[in-house]
């Protein structure tokens, strides 16, 4: 069964002889879109990425047109016709945009780096392509995104597909009536304002890159298929299947699972709703997955006419008491936070398998990471496809963030919507261990409830994982000995305990002073320290005894310090210092920074900070010395 999802209130607009565009009833709010297109699977498909033309529109006049009302043939750029050729055979008639002959430029992407003028734009830009496409009988077809911030409006050939909110997962809307054999146009409306009840927020520390930021594909399958496919390791060892069928002939019908490197197959038949689980005890012969060993294996389920696959590894997370556990035994997590931006100096939100690569090959050759935390939204599913692949532990998140509507129905929906889509398209994924709820929220009884929810929602999709959310603590005004004592009701609820702490960069606290801190802390819980970090410009140096702030010389003292500060909290099971590259945010504006937050390790070109050299020293010295901390020296 295909799983509605609560879209944008929105209608249909058709041509009328009068030039307006009569409002017919609105048909999109109940399109469906189907988790495994969500989640996405390694089916083949059109990429429909590449040129397109695009527009702006920044009094939204292709949505309202005059005084509010539906808008005139005149601005409704999705319209099926070619406007220059019409003005040509009409010489009466009248448009204010001509897609057909508007700028072009290459997606997916941001349209922050499309042309100089659109370097800071936010509001609404229509794209559209044409698109050759042969309909098969006894087929369904899919427009699947990966992601398009914030909000999108989608079109083929003139008719409204659907929406969706939200800019960093995916969203599909099956096309199979809509498509024509030939040529189609598809317009897509990206509209990057974010209001106070948007997940996030207005007010952030990164880069709004509006656009069609991930790829588009356009994807047929069966008439009845693989819907959905849930596989993994329990907890308690065994390889489970869960997996969803949808179609006319989706009851009843057989399915296997193969996982032919290990002689595992599975035979069974659906129910009446299209489901079926199986379960077994796996071979002595899987390997379990691991940041050192990350094996990954060749998983088909077949149905019919459909056959579903994907490369996953199998592996365990729990925790003990204060442990992290991976496939039973402790670990500590060697970590670095990643925003997602490219390397260059005119990033885009251009995010290729390359440019995946390049980031998590610095945290884990480099730095000798085994561990990333993807802030502050859900990352493109070619980084957690990379992560898989290299080995490395993530955390992902959705972007609470800040000062969320936290009374606002809505919001919660939407951000509830983020959580569940996240973790359907990604928990297949071996090298995902914990899921976020939240970044730097304050204590509120509106928040707790609101978090405490998302908390409940994590725990219900996926019961494999760990639940953790980057919570602040309560200090005591002392530079000389400074004291910080977790008092947020929330950790109680998490599996993982995580705390941002910038104790000698946004307090008055001299450095050597760190080492003296007090943490009082619950006994019983791991924790991570999901951020700490200072500012660097890299290539600024000063060398007195007390280096100035935005130089290499204090972040790398800073690093010292912090890290020899951690080393005295018995809990401490992980770290994902802020963070890998320096990264655009519009807020960040003295000499130093100029829009850009300097915390990298590396430059926003990939050169490497002195605090580099003094964290990848630090990380080594920890893999060689085990699970748990030695010396920060």
């Amino acid at each position: 069964m295909l799983r509605s999802i609560s879209m944008f209130c929105a209608v249909v607009l058709l041509a009328s002889t009068n030039g307006v565009l009569a409002r017919q009833p609105d048909t999109t709010t109940t399109i469906a879109t189907s988790p495994l297109l969500v989640a996405g699977d390694l089916r083949p498909g059109i990429d429909l990425g590449g040129t397109w033309h695009y527009s702006v529109d920044p009094y939204r006049s292709g949505i309202a047109g005059f005084h509010g009302g539906a808008p005139g043939r005149s601005e409704a750029r999705w319209i099926d016709i070619d406007v220059g050729e019409t003005m040509r055979q009409e010489p009466r008639s009248l448009f204010e945009f001509d897609m057909d002959r508007a700028p072009t430029a290459t997606l997916p992407g941001s349209w922050l780096i499309h042309a100089a003028e659109m370097r800071h734009y936010q509001g609404l830009v229509w794209y559209q392509r044409h698109f050759t496409a042969r309909k098969m009988p006894g087929r369904r077809v899919f427009l699947r995104f990966g992601g398009a911030n914030y909000s999108a409006r989608v079109y083929l050939n003139g008719q409204s597909i659907g929406q969706h909110e939200g800019g960093f997962t995916p969203f599909a809307f099956e096309v199979t009536q809509a498509l024509r054999n030939g040529d189609n146009q598809i317009t897509v409306g990206v509209d990057s304002t974010l209001t106070k009840a948007t997940v996030p927020p207005p007010v952030t520390d990164w880069e709004n890159y509006g656009g069609i930021t991930r790829d588009v594909r356009l994807i047929d399958t069966a008439d009845t298929y693989v819907d959905d496919a849930w596989i993994r390791l329990t907890r308690d060892g065994r390889i489970a299947a869960d997996v969803h069928l949808d179609g006319p002939q989706a009851a009843d019908r057989a399915v296997t699972l193969k996982i032919d490197a290990l002689r595992v197959t599975l035979h069974g038949r659906t129910d009446s709703n299209g489901d079926w689980r199986g379960r077994c005890s796996p071979p002595r012969t899987l390997k379990r997955w691991s940041p050192d060993e990350p094996r990954l294996y060749d998983v088909h389920v077949e149905a019919g006419e459909d056959t579903w696959h994907d490369r996953i590894g199998f592996r365990t997370v729990a925790v003990r008491g204060s442990e992290i556990l991976l496939n039973g035994k402790p670990i500590f997590l060697r970590g670095v936070s990643i925003h997602e931006e490219e390397l260059g100096s005119y990033p885009g939100r251009v995010i290729t398998p390359a440019a995946s690569r390049a980031l998590l090959s610095e945290a884990k050759q480099g730095l000798h990471a085994n561990f990333v935390r993807l802030a502050h939204y859900p990352h493109s599913e070619l980084t957690t496809r990379m992560a898989d692949e290299l080995g490395m532990l993530v955390w992902s998140e959705v972007p609470v963030y800040w000062l969320i509507a936290w009374d606002d129905p809505a919001t919660l929906a939407a951000a509830r919507r983020m959580i569940a889509d996240n973790i359907h398209r990604d928990r297949n994924r071996a090298a995902i261990a914990i899921w976020s709820v939240a970044n730097e929220t304050p204590v509120t009884p509106a928040r707790n409830a609101f978090l405490g929810t998302l908390i409940r929602d994590v725990r219900g999709l996926d019961d494999t994982r760990l639940v953790s959310a980057a919570l602040l603590v309560d200090r005591a005004k002392s530079v000389d000995h400074p004291v910080m004592t977790m008092n947020d009701p929330l950790a109680g609820l998490l599996d993982v305990m995580s705390i941002n702490t910038y104790n000698g960069w946004y307090s008055d606290d001299r450095l050597p002073a760190l080492g003296r801190s007090e943490w009082r802390l619950p006994g019983d819980k791991p924790l991570i320290l999901s951020e700490f970090g200072a500012d660097a410009k890299a290539g600024f140096h000063d060398d007195r005894s007390e280096p100035q702030k935005f130089s290499e010389e204090f972040q790398a003292d800073y690093y010292r310090a912090t890290l020899a500060m951690a080393m005295n909290i018995p809990t401490l099971r992980g770290m994902s210092p802020w963070i890998l590259k320096d990264f655009r945010s519009p807020r960040r504006q003295n000499a130093f920074q100029q829009g850009w937050n300097r915390k990298g390790l590396i430059s926003e070109t990939g050169q490497r900070k002195s605090a580099f050299d003094v964290l990848s020293a630090f990380y080594a010295r920890q893999r060689n010395a085990g699970p748990m901390m030695k010396t920060a020296k």
